[in-house]
């Protein structure tokens, strides 16, 4: 059956927008292989009272394709299709699958039934080519569209009903990190069962795996590292690029050698009471935004549905604490009654944002040094060290401080630091794009020539400013040109 729906879709490319930064190399990262008509197929057979498909919209996130079918019986079903980015192959689908499962048989918490789904694309029962989740659609409306509208008390009641049904997932119980899986889908991959069919098993967020477009795994440190060392097999061998890099970035071996004393801090630490009550394992929802809320068109303190549960993963419970959802920022009222019902409602979760932020930055940060710079995270250590007293930590700190020289010269790499992440910050709002980037495809040429420009005459301020003291991180092209965050066209 061709549908001839696909045609005007672009089912299998990228189309919503595109980089400043590696450009082609993040659109054939979200590029999919699959039978498009053979979706369309299942769609309809999984719909009783069905026969055609009316229409069809593709709607693209960050880590997945979505597609919107409208029945000609009046029904709505979603089809959701993973990038290669969104984790490993197969675990990032059979995880979703089994902790919407899981979700569902252990709360009252609204999720979309999930109709069919495939996480092997090679499967020969697998028609469609590629892994797949399709689903009902959600009930009710997306609360980002009635957020605005909503009254000051009307938004109390819903921050109110959010948390009273996360409290849910809270008060589960785990006995180790991990995602969750069907227990007669993981071979003899090691896990920890949950009983009634479920398990604890590998963690597929995409930052322990090899998934990110350009990123690569190295394993000559640390061979199949997906714990939370990983940031050891991030460090390549020898760095081509260094030339290009800032000076804050760092060699391989100051990165390895560096990541090999926070683990001995890290492994202190842990030990800390605090720390341990802090790192419960728990299960949370990675994006509770507005745009994964449904609530009811007609009393949106209702909430109906949550959406879009591919990176749930069980954690320590501090990993969450700093998260502020969208709907916590509007005003001071809505912060102030998420503090109090995240305090009162999820007390694992509002525990540990209570606590020193000191006391868990190392442990946020150590994966990704190399991407960051060793920089970043020398300067948590220092600062660990520094306050370990103060901190109530027991016994010396397992990283020493540096020397006063070593200390100068490192403010001077953190200060240039500091002005690259202003720097992007700026670019984005300047730019009206994500910080990676990312351009809206109808305005992308004029967004091109715009950061062109912007490039120009910073520049030309660099260059020409023949007043700059020693406090001025950026001095010269090659700074610029070393810290600048998207690409420059030669």
């Amino acid at each position: 059956m061709d549908t001839g729906i696909g045609a005007d879709l672009e089912p299998h490319a990228y189309t919503s927008g595109r980089w400043l930064r590696r450009d082609s190399l993040e659109s054939q990262s979200r590029y999919i292989q699959f039978n498009f008509d053979a979706l369309c197929r299942r769609v309809i057979e999984l719909s009783p009272g069905a026969g055609s498909i009316r229409a069809c919209r593709k709607l693209e996130g960050g880590f997945n394709r979505v597609f919107i079918f409208t029945l000609d019986s009046g029904k709505e079903i979603v089809a959701r299709l993973p990038f290669q980015l969104a984790g490993p192959a197969k675990l990032t689908t059979l995880s979703e699958v089994a902790t919407v499962r899981y979700l569902q048989a252990k709360t009252s918490i609204p999720i979309p039934d999930i109709l069919d789904w495939s996480h092997d694309s090679t499967d020969s029962r697998n028609e469609i080519g590629c892994e797949y989740i399709i689903m009902e659609h959600a009930k009710g409306v997306p609360l980002r569209q009635k957020w605005q509208q909503m009254a000051g008390n009307q938004r109390v009641r819903c921050i109110d009903s959010i948390y009273r049904t996360a409290r849910e997932m809270v008060d589960l119980e785990f006995p180790a990190y991990g995602n969750i899986y069907f227990d007669s889908t993981l071979d003899d991959v090691e896990s920890q069962s949950l009983g009634d069919g479920f398990c604890i098993g590998p963690h597929c967020g995409a930052r322990y795996w090899d998934c990110d477009p350009g990123d690569q795994r190295y394993y000559h440190v640390a061979k199949g590292n997906q714990g939370p060392y990983t940031g050891l097999s991030r460090v390549p061998p020898t760095d081509g690029e260094d030339e290009k890099r800032p000076m804050y970035h760092g060699s391989p071996d100051a990165h390895l050698a560096l990541l090999k004393s926070v683990r001995q801090v890290l492994k202190q630490m842990a030990a800390d009471p605090r720390i341990r009550k802090s790192s419960t394992p728990l299960l949370f929802h990675p994006d509770l935004h507005t745009r994964n809320i449904f609530v009811s068109g007609d009393d949106p303190c209702i909430v109906t549905s949550i959406i879009d549960w591919q990176a749930a993963s069980v954690e320590p419970a501090f990993w969450y604490a700093d998260e502020m959802p969208d709907f916590a920022t509007t005003d001071a009222i809505c912060t102030k009654t998420f503090e109090l019902c995240s305090q009162f409602l999820t007390p694992e979760l509002s525990g540990p944002r209570l606590m020193d932020d000191n006391l868990f930055r190392p442990f946020r940060y150590s994966w990704r040094t190399w991407k960051d710079g060793a920089v970043a995270l020398r300067h948590d250590m220092i600062e660990t060290a520094r306050l370990w007293k103060d901190l109530g930590l027991v016994g010396p700190c397992p990283y020493p401080l540096p020397t006063p020289k070593d200390i100068a010269h490192h403010k001077k790499e953190y200060r240039l630091f500091e002005a690259a992440q202003q720097l992007r910050t700026n670019l984005s709002d300047l730019l009206n794009t994500t910080s990676e980037g990312w351009v809206p495809s109808d305005d992308w040429e004029e967004t091109r020539l715009a950061h062109k420009e912007l490039f120009r005459g910073m520049l030309e301020a660099v260059v020409s400013n023949q007043e700059a003291d020693d406090d001025e991180p950026v001095k010269d092209e090659k700074t610029l040109r070393a810290i600048w965050p998207f690409d420059l066209e030669e």
